[in-house]
């Protein structure tokens, strides 16, 4: 893997994915920036706690062209946190059926 900086990811994202409709999957800005699968996530994940408008939806990931593709990322971003709160909620009643830690 190489070493790839949140600026590199940024300006590739911005110069060649702007706006939904140029969206990339993740496969591809992988193969193309030299990244692992975490390591895409984490890039993109610091970015947006930066600020930068990077969206991305089922088609991929892309750099916001105006605020409707950032509405529409967040929406997506909360789906996905509600399935996970669902997921934690099942495992929490999982565990009501077990004995105590470790048995």
């Amino acid at each position: 893997m190489n070493y790839v900086s949140d600026e590199v990811l940024r300006g590739y994202l911005k110069n060649n994915c702007f706006g939904r409709q140029k969206s990339v999957k993740s496969p591809v800005l992988e193969r193309a920036l030299g990244l692992g699968e975490s390591e895409l996530r984490r890039l993109v994940n610091r970015l947006r706690k930066k600020a930068v408008p990077i969206g991305s939806g089922a088609e991929g990931y892309f750099y916001a062209a105006h605020a409707g593709e950032i509405y529409g990322t967040i929406r997506h971003l909360k789906e996905m946190q509600n399935g996970l709160q669902a997921a934690i909620q099942g495992l929490e009643t999982a565990l009501e059926h077990f004995g105590e830690v470790g048995e």
